[in-house]
């Protein structure tokens, strides 16, 4: 194994030294030149390009006693040659900062529900790893998160990917049905999943943009909704799971804020039937006229290990 490591570090570095000989070569139009610049034997130099010449089937440089010159195959390797030297530099330059974090700050904006459990399990992970990095958390309606991190208000935003904004990249997705949050003791908790029909008869417990009849649910339920009565309108989940717990209403909310009753079986999620409703998916947003620094980048590679081990699921 030591000596299968060895054998692939020793290619890597040969591959990368030898970038550099075609480069070097080119540049100064002599081996010789470009051998004291790399402070090699002009023999090495001369060794490496005859065996990618050998191994291509075609010259990359003419010989002449005044110096080299880059035959046509030459410059489309030399092309490729300075690419890579160029992309491993920026690649070296990033994994440094990121090494070497000290400070930064991120501005992060979220729907509500992710407050709950998401959101702290991602900071307490950043902030063991990246402690000097300070950052600020406020919650928003999916559409107010979208159009923040559009305008650059946000650096980060966790919302509903469904939603679409122009200066907006979605750079992490988790599906995310929607479905009904209830007691164990209620008469639907034993239900695979529930009709739009079933929840006639019973209060339900909704977002405070309910109201307006311009929430995500009444888009998609259209005019179902009306025929089904919201007893509790709220922005605020703590209110609303406090409401389900004292059975005074069923929830329909995702499953992102109520992962913990769930898993403690304090309180039962359903998934509804409705098929629009099931293919629902919340992403991490970014600008999509900004690049990714590196503050930015480990904070999304936290993101990315946290989701893998969450189920929004039923």
């Amino acid at each position: 194994m030591v000596q299968k490591l060895h054998r692939q570090n020793y290619g890597a570095d040969m591959h990368s030294r030898l970038l550099q000989y075609i480069d070097e070569v080119a540049r100064h139009g002599s081996i010789r030149k470009a051998a004291n610049v790399l402070n090699v034997p002009s023999t090495s130099v001369t060794r490496q390009i005859l065996n990618v010449e050998k191994q291509l089937g075609v010259k990359l440089f003419e010989r002449s006693p005044e110096g080299v010159e880059l035959t046509p195959s030459g410059k489309i390797v030399l092309e490729h040659c300075r690419k890579t030297i160029y992309d491993f530099n920026n690649v070296k330059t990033i994994i440094d900062d990121i090494r070497d974090l000290r400070t930064g700050h991120l501005s992060i904006q979220c729907v509500d529900s992710f407050t709950f459990h998401v959101l702290p399990r991602i900071l307490r992970r950043f902030g063991d790893e990246y402690p000097s990095i300070s950052l600020s958390v406020t919650t928003a309606f999916p559409e107010e998160v979208a159009a923040a991190v559009g305008t650059g208000e946000a650096d980060i935003g966790f919302s509903f990917s469904n939603m679409t904004h122009s200066n907006v990249r979605i750079v992490l997705e988790k599906a995310t049905p929607f479905g009904a949050v209830m007691r164990p003791d209620h008469p639907l908790a034993e239900k695979t999943s529930i009709e739009i029909e079933d929840l006639r008869g019973y209060p339900l417990v909704r977002t405070i943009d309910a109201r307006g009849r311009n929430s995500i649910l009444d888009q998609q339920m259209d005019t179902a909704a009306g025929a089904l009565t919201t007893h509790i309108f709220s922005n605020a989940l703590m209110i609303s799971k406090q409401a389900i717990r004292a059975n005074r209403g069923v929830g329909i909310y995702t499953k992102i804020g109520f992962l913990e009753e769930v898993e403690a079986r304090e309180l039962i999620f359903v998934p509804l039937a409705m098929k629009s409703l099931r293919e629902y998916r919340v992403g991490v947003m970014i600008s999509a006229s900004h690049g990714i620094d590196p503050v930015k980048r480990v904070f999304l590679n936290t993101i990315e290990t946290v989701f893998k081990m969450l189920d929004f699921n039923a």
